[in-house]
């Protein structure tokens, strides 16, 4: 089954003090519908701030962080030509350290192989207590939809994982990491 390697750019503010260390409260500053998914990732990203050296807690106060986290999964349109099919990802977002647009294309040669179906995103800006953005990442992932990845828990966690990584990582910079490089996935 088709699973897409795990897209990741970061941004880290010039002076991030505090960053990867204290309180910090996990929310979700958009309603998320999908009670499931919104748990999967909750988890994910609370985890691995947790193994940064946070200490996660439930309320925003003074002297404590917050980890927006924001998520989307989209469908892959399939086009169909002469050489087979074609699948087409298009996605952009913009955030205070920067912005971007990605564009991916996958051309199934196999025939009756699976191909990207979904493209699975995951955002997480970490601020102060006086809301100045300390870190910014993006994470993305195509699947199939017989990928153990198309999987909510799987997916949150990959993402969540490859996000993290290296955490803080370089400004600005975009790495691609292998899903089966990520441990507990």
């Amino acid at each position: 089954p088709y699973t897409g390697p795990v897209e990741v750019t970061r941004f880290v503010a010039p002076n991030p003090a505090g960053l990867g260390q204290g309180p910090i409260v996990v929310y979700f500053p958009d309603e998320v519908s999908n009670v499931n998914a919104k748990a999967a990732i909750k988890a994910a990203v609370e985890r691995e701030l947790a193994a940064l050296g946070y200490t996660i807690v439930q309320q925003e106060g003074p002297g404590i962080q917050v980890a927006a986290v924001r998520t989307a999964r989209n469908a892959i349109e399939s086009i169909e030509d002469r050489r087979g099919p074609v699948s087409v990802g298009v996605g952009g977002q913009t955030g205070s350290f920067g912005s971007g647009v990605g564009l991916g294309v996958g051309i199934n040669l196999g025939g009756g192989r699976e191909g990207p179906a979904a493209n699975t995103e995951l955002s997480v800006r970490i601020t102060d207590a006086s809301t100045a953005t300390l870190w910014e990442g993006r994470a993305q992932m195509a699947t199939g939809v017989k990928s153990p990845y198309s999987e909510l828990n799987a997916a949150a966690g990959a993402l969540a994982a490859g996000l993290f990584k290296d955490f803080p990582g370089g400004n600005g910079e975009t790495v691609t990491i292998d899903v089966k490089k990520l441990q507990g996935n």
